[in-house]
């Protein structure tokens, strides 16, 4: 196990230079010109103008050596200033990290749940009207696009009913707390500001079950599929032969047992959702990374679109490099193989 760990970090850097290589080829070939975001459209008529600007970001150099530079400069942590906020890109994208953690671990949490409830459920009523209602609300989840769920509820519960919050994560009204952590639920707890920490949690709620709504649905179906295969296994009747409880056969040894497989698939969600969330958070106007990279593509902020793309990527392979990890340790017999 710990050649396989040693396997995938030495590896993990040269796939972190692909996706940099990539990243940076892709701006170049965009038939967008970075210039725009850069001098005002009286300037772009002044040659002077022009050419001071591209030696002052670099773009009067050739693609190579633009590539050497931007490689070199990451290597010291710098990913470049960004063209619209004039700020260092990696000084915006960890500020917004924590907003978009925040968004996904909820929505894990809720997707998490509310998959495993329907996959147990179904696979334990097996051709019943509870299955086909539970395979009905799976399937809903995974064909529905993100973008609609989202306008719908926030139409719904919102504006119609005024029983949840708008956009944001806050009140619009309300001061935020002093930012510790970037996670706004655990900030206005170390405030001591409950009603705060409340108000937070509610402006939660409907971006985190949208999100963690598309990911439901895939967790449903592998829950039953496994259910239904271990609820027929020897140890299963062996259990209930002996007099233990259902309650206590399906939650302690049928759930225990099918949690194994899932566990790759929760992983592999979270690190989709954390790289995928950019519609949801643009929706409810979320501070996170996907609202900072729709924002950068409007702009054509190169520096920025790559230093997204970048963190992106590298919380991706993490995230994987993690969850295969934690398999192996569920799993003696993939350890043990």
């Amino acid at each position: 196990m710990t050649r396989y760990i040693l396997r995938r970090l030495i590896a993990m850097p040269f796939l972190v230079l692909g996706i940099v290589t990539l990243a940076f080829l892709l701006t170049t070939v965009t038939k967008g010109d970075p210039l725009t975001a850069i001098v005002s459209d009286r300037q772009m008529n002044d040659p002077a103008a022009v050419a001071a600007a591209k030696a002052r970001w670099g773009l009067d150099r050739s693609l190579p050596e633009r590539y050497v530079i931007y490689v070199g400069n990451l290597l010291t942590g710098d990913m470049g200033t960004s063209f619209i906020t004039r700020r260092p890109v990696a000084q915006d994208v960890f500020f917004r990290l924590p907003a978009t953690m925040e968004l996904v671990l909820a929505a894990m949490l809720v997707g998490s749940t509310i998959g495993i409830t329907l996959g147990v459920l179904a696979a334990y009523f097996r051709n019943t009207a509870i299955d086909h209602a539970a395979r009905f609300f799976a399937l809903f989840g995974s064909s529905i696009p993100v973008f609609w769920l989202g306008l719908a509820l926030l139409y719904v519960f919102s504006v119609k009913w005024g029983v949840l919050p708008g956009p944001g994560r806050l009140d619009p009204r309300a001061t935020p707390p002093a930012s510790i952590t970037g996670f706004m639920t655990i900030d206005t707890l170390l405030a001591g500001n409950v009603k705060l920490f409340i108000d937070a949690l509610w402006h939660l709620i409907l971006p985190a079950f949208v999100l963690g709504w598309a990911v439901a649905g895939t967790i449903s179906r592998l829950v039953r599929a496994n259910m239904l295969e271990v609820l027929d296994r020897e140890f299963i009747l062996t259990a209930r032969a002996k007099g233990a409880g259902e309650l206590r056969v399906v939650i302690g040894h049928a759930l225990r047992n099918t949690l194994v497989p899932t566990l790759t698939v929760i992983g592999y969600s979270f690190a989709y959702l954390l790289t995928g969330a950019v519609l949801t958070e643009t929706i409810f106007s979320w501070p996170g990374m996907g609202s900072y990279a729709v924002e950068a593509a409007r702009g054509l902020d190169f520096p920025a679109i790559i230093g997204v793309t970048i963190v992106g990527g590298v919380v991706f392979l993490l995230t994987n490099l993690i969850t295969d990890i934690a398999y192996v340790i569920a799993n003696p017999r993939v350890r043990l193989g």
